[in-house]
């Protein structure tokens, strides 16, 4: 029933268990208190990922509604060469010969000699 003197250690030591106990809550105290000290850190962080969070979604929104317009332009785009490709051949005017007219070496001295 009564405990051994050996079990308290030497006399006037605590027991091995109450020194880990001690050493324990000593730690826990210092860590608890450094990470009290964080939390504001915390608090901005979170607050700026909200806020990537929501200018990401704008930005998003923008590029969607911006590769709409591109897309539809493009569909605009199509359609008109599609129309223009597809007119038969019968209703599209034929290029005409390009003419080359020579002049007489004559001639070409001459207007040398009035325009200088």
């Amino acid at each position: 029933m009564w405990k051994k003197e050996e079990d308290f250690g030497e006399a006037g030591h605590l027991p091995v268990s109450m020194t880990a106990y001690t050493d324990a809550m000593n730690e826990f105290t210092k860590s608890a208190t450094a990470f009290i000290e964080q939390i504001p850190l915390f608090t901005k962080a979170r607050d700026s990922y909200e806020q990537a969070m929501r200018a990401s979604a704008e930005l998003r929104s923008v590029l969607d509604a911006g590769d709409d317009s591109l897309r539809t332009l493009m569909a605009q785009l199509e359609q008109a060469v599609n129309t223009r490709v597809e007119k038969p051949a019968s209703d599209r005017k034929r290029p005409e010969p390009a003419r080359i007219e020579t002049t007489k070496p004559e001639a070409r001295a001459y207007a040398a000699k009035e325009f200088p």
